[in-house]
């Protein structure tokens, strides 16, 4: 049985799994090179009108801070839409007395959330039908914009001739729990979308975006059916990206951290429960596809770490290898963290984040099969 086992470990195992290394190095550093190279510094300050929008739920503590952000900005042709999400704190009160002094910043009361709408979905629904702007640009209440947010919106979508932009805004980790959590996101683009395909396809697999900072085209959000097309996902992000990449419009997925910064969830309850909702969801809650991607993800990903720590006990003949694999994965997860311009030291912590991703994979996966769903934002969606 042993032999059996070391046999398969040396014939298949160890050979796929420093490919796979390797593939998952290379990847990351050229989607590193892909954001770095194709995003533009801010140099359009004055062109079509932006719409900003903001959904806002409960975000008394958030709402001001951000709006203040965004009434600072350089870019001149744009108006600011915030509709109050049905709040039960100060966020209307606050939402009105902002707008009373600034002109440019329009407040909505929102509808009572239909039964067929997940909340974030309907809000932005809302919004858009106010909208003026040719350009959209939605972001989130607790999102904080350098004053050339809107101009690198502008200039990237000019510039680039793309019809979306979207990219990882700057993270504000204040826990540990988020350190081990909200990091997952970078998992897309350090192991599995290769950003420059999106270049070259129409394949809608090969586009992403984060809901934090999205900027469109007005008459393509509509093309694709607006919000009405991803009403009942809770990844409304990843499902915009996709609709507009299939419909055949240019997609862009680049780094705006320098820009825009957000402590996205407060704790590691919250932030599990932030990116559990999305991650099911993400793969069309397909249990089988999923199952088999965390499969993947134990074996291929969190698997090398306590099987180098058994190597090195046992001083198996592949211990080199093994290393090898070890460093290369946390290499990969540094110039993650170092592209995203947080501390470097985060990526020694990947086998962690790669365990955490597992738990948070089945969580979600249980939660959404159970009906039990998932508490954001103090509603219910599943």
């Amino acid at each position: 049985m042993l032999s059996s086992i070391a046999g398969f470990l040396s014939h298949i195992y160890y050979p796929v799994l420093i490919i796979a290394t390797c593939y998952f190095f290379l990847l990351s550093l050229a989607n590193h090179y892909e954001m770095w190279r194709f995003t533009m510094a801010p140099e359009i300050f004055d062109g079509p009108l932006v719409s900003v929008l903001i959904p806002a739920r409960n975000e008394e503590k958030h709402i001001e801070r951000c709006l203040d952000s965004l009434q600072n900005q350089l870019y001149k042709n744009y108006e600011i839409l915030v509709i109050n999400d049905n709040s039960t704190d100060d966020t209307l009160n606050i939402l009105n007395r902002i707008a009373a002094e600034d002109s440019r910043i329009q407040v909505y009361n929102g509808d009572p959330l239909p039964e067929d709408w997940f909340g974030k979905p309907f809000a932005l629904h809302q919004l858009s039908r106010y909208a003026k702007g040719e350009i959209l640009l939605f972001t989130d209440a607790d999102t904080i914009h350098n004053p050339t947010s809107i101009s690198w919106a502008v200039t990237n979508i000019t510039g680039l001739k793309a019809d979306m932009v979207s990219g990882y805004v700057g993270q504000i980790f204040l826990s540990f729990g988020e350190v081990a959590t909200v990091p997952l996101m970078f998992f897309l683009t350090g192991f599995v979308i290769p950003l420059f395909v999106n270049r070259f396809t129409k394949l809608s697999f090969f586009s992403s975006a984060v809901g934090q900072y999205i900027a469109i085209r007005h008459n393509v959000f509509k093309a694709i059916g607006g919000c009405e097309s991803f009403k009942k996902k809770t990844s409304e992000d990843i499902y915009m990206a996709r609709f507009v990449k299939q419909r055949g419009y240019q997609t862009r997925f680049l780094n705006v951290s320098e820009y825009v910064k957000c402590r996205m969830y407060k704790g590691y309850h919250a932030a599990v429960e932030g990116i559990g909702k999305n991650i099911f969801d993400f793969f069309g809650k397909n249990s089988t596809l999923l199952f088999a991607v965390a499969l993947a993800v134990f074996f291929f990903l969190f698997f090398p770490f306590p099987l180098m720590l058994f190597c090195v006990v046992r001083a198996s003949p592949w211990i080199f290898q093994i290393v090898v694999v070890n460093i290369l994965y946390t290499l990969t997860w540094i110039f993650m963290f170092l592209g995203q311009r947080l501390n470097w030291w985060y990526g020694l912590l990947w086998p962690i984040l790669f365990l955490n991703l597992l738990y948070v994979a089945v969580w979600s996966w249980f939660r959404t099969i159970s009906g039990r769903g998932f508490i954001w934002k103090g509603r219910v969606v599943s």
